[in-house]
């Protein structure tokens, strides 16, 4: 239990230090905020409108009274209102998270499913035909850029064959099926890499733990080879897999945007890509902490499983 309390508190220690992050990068911008949100096509604002959007946005006041209020705010789930069409950040982002989180999680799921017993079985056949072509296919798919591997997709499958839609978003709860069916294009386009990651260490953790003492011992023993891999090998093999599916499932929440893009699914990525461009700062702030506590809370869940995997992490 005093394990798990440290590792909170260290995680509630480190979203703060990332809105702090946040908070001093939105004021170390060159130039005036507000002046930049009404500058268009390089004509010069209305002093009188910047000095009205400067007291609307804080910004007249001292920058440490600025601080504790956005960490007050912050602490209340206040996000504060989008500058282009004044609709509540939170309100935004609690609309169009689950569809990335969904995303995310199919990709997944989707990766470990396929990866893990592959790269399980490669390293008991290593040096194979099984273990070359697919060691090759993971190499491949790693260098491949998702948006290309995207495109793909929806030229062979969309155009070509016309077996898949080639993008869009359709409530579960409208159509089930069709939801689903627009979800499989982005979650193999946003699996790939981690696939590739997944097979690749799993692969070198098996071969490791095949070479240890107590697995040579386990068959000496006489126990069958099935019982050797699942007993003694994959459990141990697991821990380092973890962390890299950790540490990935941390990089899909960057991949995501160009997978949303490419397929139109309305995500987190399509109000990020409006606020960069319109200067919404309150957006961008929103989403950047909302991302950031995200992966902080993957870590967490990561270390859970470890603890699971291995108790004597927990007692350290």
């Amino acid at each position: 239990m005093l394990w798990l309390i440290k590792r909170i508190a260290v995680s509630v220690v480190l979203v703060w230090v990332v809105a702090t992050v946040v908070f001093l990068t939105l004021h170390m911008v060159p130039g005036d905020p507000a002046e930049l949100l009404l500058s268009g096509g390089g004509t010069s604002p209305d002093p009188y409108a910047v000095q009205e959007l400067r007291e609307k946005l804080g910004l007249d006041r001292p920058i440490l009274l600025q601080y504790l209020e956005f960490l007050e705010r912050l602490t209340q789930g206040d996000l504060g209102n989008s500058l282009v069409d004044d609709y509540p950040v939170a309100q935004e982002i609690a609309l169009r998270l689950p569809r990335t989180l969904e995303l995310i999680a199919a990709g997944t799921l989707l990766a470990v499913v396929i990866a893990l017993p592959a790269g399980t079985f490669a390293a008991v056949r290593a040096g194979g035909t099984f273990d070359r072509i697919a060691s090759a296919t993971a190499a491949f798919l790693q260098a491949l850029p998702v948006f290309v591997l995207g495109t793909l997709l929806i030229l062979v499958l969309a155009q070509w064959l016309r077996w898949m839609p080639a993008g869009g978003y359709t409530p579960f709860a409208q159509d089930p099926s069709r939801h689903l069916l627009l979800l499989l294009l982005p979650a193999v386009a946003i699996a790939k890499g981690l696939a590739a990651t997944v097979f690749r260490m799993a692969r070198a953790s098996v071969l490791d733990q095949l070479s240890r003492d107590h697995v040579r011992t386990a068959r000496a023993k006489g126990l069958t080879p099935g019982r050797v891999i699942r007993r003694h090998v994959v459990r141990n093999a697991m821990i380092p897999v973890t962390t890299v599916i950790g540490l990935q499932m941390g990089t899909l929440l960057g991949g995501t945007v160009l997978v949303e893009y490419v397929f139109n699914w309305p995500g987190l990525s399509t109000p990020l890509l409006r606020a960069v461009e319109a200067r919404d700062y309150p957006m961008v702030v929103g989403i950047v902490l909302t991302v950031s506590g995200l992966f902080l809370l993957i870590n967490l869940v990561m270390d859970l499983l470890y603890a699971v995997l291995d108790p004597r992490i927990a007692r350290s």
